[in-house]
């Protein structure tokens, strides 16, 4: 039993005594709970050779799952590596001011839909325009909704190729900077987000509950609007990745990334979770943090950072976007001088992935070390004895 599954095992039937929730959390709750259980289910495996046989119990598969996402990140890595230039890219953030976080909240599909439109919209009108760049660029976005301590903060990651195709399909690079200024991003980005959120409004899209119910009422609407119009969003742009093996190693970091790993987790006692908390910048001082939440408020946090069902977490856009590959993407890789990378994952199981990653060879069989383990047999979900 992992650190996170031993924070709902012990503390879930208490959270759920106390507090709603939608079928996604019930879904993400009961597969952290199950995972590697006899609850999913089991396969056997068994040696021809010797006789030897174990039975391996099965993961849930569960993106919100700490345990279920090394495999995954490993391959969607070694598949991305492919779509990947020889050229410089840069690491942006977009936020939302916090005013808006609970409204965001309450229509999540719909308002972090907006987000990623939004982004999209902002980068490509202002990189094809000649005054920055004069080019259309690929990049490709993901949702994280969680800061350190766990506390529901919505913001979109940008990974940005530094260069772009112009209108005569030549490869035009960036400077070492980024070609947009950050406050000309962030102004842009607050008109088109709050133009749609008042849109939304208008055509009685958006939900109110609790606090936010006075929002309803267009006086109250609009004073928030114009609050968030006064406000300086926040968006932050990191220098570019020195290389592509830079980028790749970006994506592993951040791609799959769930609220909290178990890692992370101090100790957990009959009543609280303490959690590790990072430093916010790579320069801060480097003495680790901690926080201590109650079991229940844990879970509570944890829970706001489930995804609606079906939602989309990585986009990819212009250049990137999966219909330019065969086309824009590969004139850019001619332009640019970059190598094309061969995956090396593709076609195999994950057990071969395992091997692969763990430079072990998982398949053959620990006690003869002579033959493969085969699958023998496998107990469906509750059949295992």
């Amino acid at each position: 039993m992992n650190a996170i599954q031993e924070v709902f095992a012990k503390f879930y039937p208490s959270y759920q005594q106390k507090y709603k929730q939608s079928l996604q959390q019930l879904k993400a709750a009961y597969s952290i709970i199950s995972c590697k259980t006899k609850a999913l289910g089991a396969r056997v495996y068994e040696c021809a050779g010797c006789s030897f046989s174990k039975m391996v119990y099965n993961s849930c598969k569960n993106r919100h799952c700490p345990s279920c996402q090394g495999v995954n990140k490993e391959i969607w890595v070694d598949q991305k590596r492919a779509d990947i230039l020889d050229a410089p890219y840069f690491h942006l953030v977009f936020t939302v001011p916090e005013q808006l976080r609970p409204l965001i909240y309450q229509n999540q599909k719909l308002l972090y839909n907006l987000i990623y439109l939004c982004v999209q919209e902002t980068l490509k009108e202002l990189a094809e325009d000649k005054k920055y760049l004069g080019a259309r660029i690929g990049f490709f976005s993901l949702l994280h909704t969680w800061g350190e301590d766990l506390h529901y903060h919505p913001h979109l990651h940008v990974v940005v190729l530094a260069g772009g195709l112009t209108k005569h399909n030549q490869w035009h690079h960036s400077s070492k900077k980024f070609f947009i200024p950050v406050k000309v991003l962030s102004k842009k980005f607050r008109g088109k987000f709050m133009h749609y959120l008042k849109q939304y409004h208008n055509s009685n899209q958006l939900k109110f509950f609790n606090e936010m119910k006075t929002y309803q009422k267009p006086e109250d609407f609009k004073s928030l609007c114009d609050k968030c119009y006064r406000l300086d969003w926040y968006i932050y742009a990191q220098e570019t990745f020195s290389g592509p093996q830079a980028v790749i190693k970006y994506l592993g970091s951040y791609t799959h990334r769930i609220a909290v790993s178990n890692q992370r987790i101090v100790s957990v006692n009959e009543e609280t979770v303490t959690i590790l908390l990072k430093p916010e910048h790579k320069k801060a001082h480097k003495k680790s943090k901690t926080v201590t939440l109650k079991g229940e408020e844990f879970i509570r946090r944890f829970m706001m950072h489930v995804l609606p069902k079906g939602f989309v977490k990585i986009r990819y856009y212009g250049i990137l976007a999966n219909r330019n590959k065969k086309t824009k993407l590969a004139l850019c890789r001619k332009l640019t001088g970059s190598i094309k990378y061969h995956p090396v994952f593709e076609g195999l199981t994950t057990v071969e992935v395992l091997s692969i990653i763990l430079k072990k060879d998982l398949t053959l069989c620990p006690v003869c070390k002579k033959d493969k383990l085969c699958e023998a047999y496998f107990y469906p979900p509750g059949g295992v004895p």
